[in-house]
């Protein structure tokens, strides 16, 4: 209902403005003021700013995705009992999940600047870990 009125209100601006080139059905950004682009800017900064913070007071084997699932590989090649009785398998996408959100919290698929998935360090790095996986598995 909001959305509906918020619409309507958009349609009489543009008639009122004697604005043709809009098709209905269609939005872009361009309906956006220059005050909600301004906002939306510094609420996107401030956010991006704030998770710089998360993980500062943290040790670097343990915010860094590399070095934790090394810590992992190391674990299952030392003690292999222990760490399929643990079911690493089922926690590891609980415990890397803060730090891959963290680094996809300013990742936007729709700009061409931004890496794919499958490019991004994090990625690469579980990607690794699964080979590594399946490799000392076969064995």
């Amino acid at each position: 209902e909001l959305c509906t009125k918020y619409r309507t209100c958009r349609q009489q601006a543009r008639e009122r403005s004697g604005e043709t080139d809009h098709h209905e059905g269609m939005s872009s950004d361009d309906e956006l003021t220059l005050t909600e682009v301004n906002e939306f800017q510094k609420s996107k900064d401030n956010i991006l700013q704030d998770s710089r913070k998360i993980f500062e007071d943290v040790h670097a084997d343990f915010c860094d995705i590399r070095k934790i699932l090394l810590k992992f590989q190391e674990w299952k090649e030392k003690f292999p009992d222990s760490y399929c009785d643990a079911y690493i398998s089922f926690c590891l996408p609980k415990l890397l999940n803060p730090l891959i959100r963290l680094q996809l919290i300013n990742w936007n698929p729709l700009e061409q600047n931004f890496p794919e998935l499958e490019e991004m360090p994090w990625f690469r790095a579980i990607e690794e870990f699964s080979d590594a996986k399946n490799i000392s598995g076969s064995k």
